[in-house]
């Protein structure tokens, strides 16, 4: 508070005598802008320049006044409104009768330091004069201002101990609605904690993922941009950069911002920022080549009307934000029009406005550099920065707080006693009345102005509302500002914002949608892959793993298809999978002929056989034998089509069983056969008589014997563990494989151990009959058939096993038709071509070798 004190234009000087009476002496003075007497006093603090001078403090002398420049007619409106709300509250008979308001406008060149100058000087009340005693009601009861939240901050920092209430008509900080913190001050502005929600969700509205945050160096553009940061967390936007605008305009490091701002590849840029300070940095802007960028405006800036120039639309035109509720104050044009400086000719601001507009000095004495001005100058519709009173917004802001001061006045005037801040005592006498009396009121405040409600909740803020403006040409090229839709604060959650698209005119003059990312959209099929280091934002596409789909643009996981199905080709749908099993397709067809065929060939040779039984060379090897082969192996040939087809619980117990036991039939068969031939050629021997234990009735009994023993095990097998239908999807993972499982492993490789161990041991004794004398030795032809059946059941384990899915079934059918295709050409061709092609040959002392020389 030192430096505050030292600082300040007030200086309470006590006298040097012990008299009690204590002499307020003025040491400094910091003019007003505009001085009206009043029964009661409200200060009013305006950014009528937006830049100033800084002085030298070098501390080595009394520092020189500061120099305020750029002049902005824009908020010298706002101060004429403020003029004009007063004159027609003096004027009303309603509020305030019988009393008058006065009021002290100073200049805050858009400064906090000058700010607070402003703040102290307008504290001295009506008149700045030495005073005999520093005592009675203060001189101010209540001050409108200030237009940005830092200076409304020091403004109010410097007035809460006199407990005197500030309403800002411009100061949108967050930071403002701490109540503990700043007790005294109101606003008819929304609380930016609203702005920044409806900024958020603009950009989401218009899927901008992409987006540079520019603000400027005051807690105004701190807080909304911390705002902003935080409504945007959950969200897919996501911020390219941050920069800020130097308090005091230093431009090379607004070079620096720009140069950012075109090498980040973010289409978007959102500022927050007060008109001031932006006003330089666009200028320096325009003298860049930069890209064309979608500017987002926060109300501070989104109508000033600074920028409306037609030389600003190339580069601002399609700017986009959130406005102050724009409202109608009648007789506001014709109140700006009386100014001019004939009718204040001492007022330098008058001067300045004139200086501004029509680029001439009315006062030649002045010292200006410009030309002289004819004096015949008017102020027309062409001058928007000053007279734009079809839409007022922040203006608008100014007449609803000096109404909402008037009001709460006019309550506190005629209040009730014993009710309110007079609860036990009478009510303030009209001349003794304190600006905390006054914040009572402004508290409890609540009134109308054609139809707009105006009241403060206990945060001291008003109802969040916000028109949306989009920045178009206008008829002479210059910028018009058109709403464009709306932002209700007091609705649901999702439906405050109420855009016309189709009204909006974009960066470039464009009617499509700006696109800003910093990666294009993955499309269904592909999931987002973040880049490492970068925001989320940034990121790469990547196809979608197989049985794996994606829907929705930029998916950030894949989802798993579920067991049955798995996904299509372009990686967006789950599909059934596709459904495998030994069909009636090519190769079940091409199997299915072969088994028939082979079938055929076999009954065919059963019936030569039957045609030819009373021939040699069938009763010479066993006649009754060879049938029971050749309808084994009909059974054979027919059990290769139980294996093709779609599996069932049926099917799958009779593939199996029927394969082994036709095929232990059959061998059994063989395996008879060959001890009769072994046995026949063995009993010539003399005292031999091996053939009384293989008659007819033995032989059938080796053979049922050998079958009843695979019976058994199929039996066993079908009990406890039977083949199953299994839906194999481990195999491949895109389809479903239907196929037999066997069941019980151990009985399965049982069956077929028995079958090789049956081949095996008619192989061997067979191999041991393979040089007895004889033209037809049959013995040969028994080693070949199950040197064949061995081979090819040898290959088929391990082409089983690797086998996948159907194919498995399909080298089962062919070993089954390949072996029995060898039985059947090795055990019965050469008998087939001596019964049919050389019938001469069939005679008994041939096929024992006595045939005569």
């Amino acid at each position: 508070m030192r430096c505050i004190v030292e600082q300040q234009a007030l200086h309470i000087a006590y006298s040097s005598d012990l008299s009690p009476a204590k002499e307020c002496s003025l040491q400094s003075s910091f003019e007003p802008s505009f001085v009206a007497e009043g029964h009661y006093v409200i200060g009013g603090i305006f950014p009528l320049h937006y830049n100033q001078e800084m002085p030298d403090l070098n501390s080595t002398y009394r520092p020189p006044a500061v120099k305020c420049n750029g002049f902005d007619p824009r908020a010298f409106r706002w101060a004429q409104t403020m003029r004009l709300a007063v004159e027609e509250i003096n004027q009303s008979k309603e509020i305030l009768p019988n009393h008058t308001l006065g009021y002290k406008i100073f200049d805050s060149c858009a400064y906090p330091l000058t700010g607070q100058r402003a703040a102290l000087a307008v504290l001295n009340g009506l008149h700045e004069v030495n005073s005999p005693k520093c005592s009675g009601a203060p001189p101010l009861l209540a001050v409108i201002g200030e237009s940005g939240s830092a200076q409304s901050i020091v403004v109010s920092r410097i007035l809460q101990p006199f407990r005197i209430p500030m309403i800002s008509y411009f100061s949108s900080c967050a930071c403002l609605s701490d109540r503990r913190k700043y007790p005294t001050f109101f606003r008819v502005i929304p609380n930016d904690d609203y702005q920044v929600k409806a900024i958020a969700q603009l950009l989401l509205r218009f899927n901008w993922t992409w987006v540079g945050l520019v603000r400027g160096d005051h807690e105004y553009g701190r807080f909304a941009v911390l705002g902003l940061l935080r409504e945007l967390e959950g969200t897919r936007v996501c911020v390219a950069y941050q920069e800020m605008i130097p308090l005091l305009y230093n431009r090379q490091r607004a070079l620096e911002i720009m140069q950012v701002m075109r090498s980040s590849g973010s289409m978007v840029v959102v500022v927050f920022s007060a008109e001031g300070e932006m006003t330089p940095f666009l200028k320096d802007y325009m003298e860049q080549n930069m890209p064309v960028l979608q500017w987002v405006a926060s109300e501070a800036w989104v109508t000033a009307s600074v920028f409306a120039g037609r030389e600003y639309y190339p580069y601002l035109g399609g700017t986009i934000g959130f406005g102050i509720r724009q409202g109608h104050i009648p007789g506001l044009r014709e109140y700006l029009q009386t100014v001019d400086p004939q009718m204040y000719p001492s007022n330098t601001l008058v001067q300045e406005l004139w200086e501004a507009l029509y680029g001439c000095s009315p006062s030649p004495s002045s010292g200006s550099p410009l030309s002289p001005c004819s004096g015949q100058e008017a102020l027309l519709e062409q001058h928007s920065a000053y007279m734009n009173t079809s839409s007022p917004r922040v203006a608008y802001n100014v007449y609803k707080a000096v109404y909402a001061i008037a009001h709460s006045l006019h309550n506190l005037v005629l209040c009730t006693p014993g009710r309110g801040p007079f609860y036990n005592s009478s009510c303030a006498q009209n001349s003794n009345i304190h600006p905390w009396q006054l914040q009572y009121y402004l508290q409890e405040v609540a009134f109308s102005i054609a139809g707009d409600e105006v009241n403060f909740d206990l945060k001291g803020d008003s109802i969040p509302y916000y028109d949306v403006i989009n920045w178009q040409r206008g008829t002479e090229g210059n910028i018009e500002f058109v709403n464009v839709g709306l932002f209700d604060g007091t609705k649901d959650a999702g439906t405050e914002l109420v855009i016309h698209q189709e009204k909006i005119t974009w960066a470039g003059h464009q009617s499509e949608v700006p696109v800003s990312v910093c990666s294009t959209s993955c499309h269904p099929g592909s999931r987002k892959a973040v880049r490492r280091g970068e925001p989320v934002c940034c990121f790469d596409c990547v196809p979608c793993d197989s049985g794996k789909i994606s829907n929705q643009t930029n998916s950030i996981d894949c989802t798993v298809c579920s067991e049955d199905f798995w996904s299509n080709t372009e990686r967006t749908a789950c599909i059934p999978k596709r459904v495998e099993y030994l069909d009636y397709d090519t190769l079940g067809i091409a199997l299915t002929v072969i088994a028939v065929v082979g079938a055929c060939l076999t009954i065919a040779v059963l019936i030569v056989f039957l045609y030819h039984r009373n021939t040699a060379i069938v009763r010479v090897n066993n006649s009754e034998l060879s049938f029971f082969i050749l309808l084994s192996l009909t059974l054979c040939f027919l059990c290769a089509l139980v294996f093709i087809g779609k599996p069932t619980a049926w099917s799958c117990m009779l593939r199996h069983t029927a394969f082994s036991i036709t095929f232990s039939l059959c061998i059994s068969c063989i395996l008879g056969k060959t001890l009769v031939v072994l046995a026949v050629f063995t009993a010539t021997r003399p005292g031999n008589n091996i053939m009384k234990w293989l008659g007819p009735k033995q032989q059938r009994a080796i053979i049922f014997t050998c079958t009843l023993v695979q019976v058994v095990i199929c039996a066993a097998w079908l009990i406890d563990d039977p083949p199953i239908p299994y839906r194999n999807m481990h195999y491949e993972v895109s389809k479903i494989i239907l196929e037999c499982s066997v069941g019980s492993s151990l009985a399965f490789w049982c069956v077929l151990g028995y079958i090789g161990l049956l081949a095996f041991l008619c192989f061997v004794l067979a191999f041991l009959a393979r040089k007895l004398p004889g033209n037809f030795n049959e013995a040969k032809f028994i080693t070949f058939s199950m040197l064949i059946f061995c081979a090819v059941w040898v290959a088929f384990i391990p082409a089983y096993i690797s086998s996948p899915g159907n194919y498995a079934d399909a080298v089962e059918t062919f070993a089954i038709l390949a072996s029995s295709f060898g039985l059947l050409v090795c055990l019965f061709a050469p008998k087939c071509y001596i019964i049919l092609l050389k019938p001469e040959q069939n005679t008994k002392q041939h096929l024992m070798g006595k045939q005569k020389k």
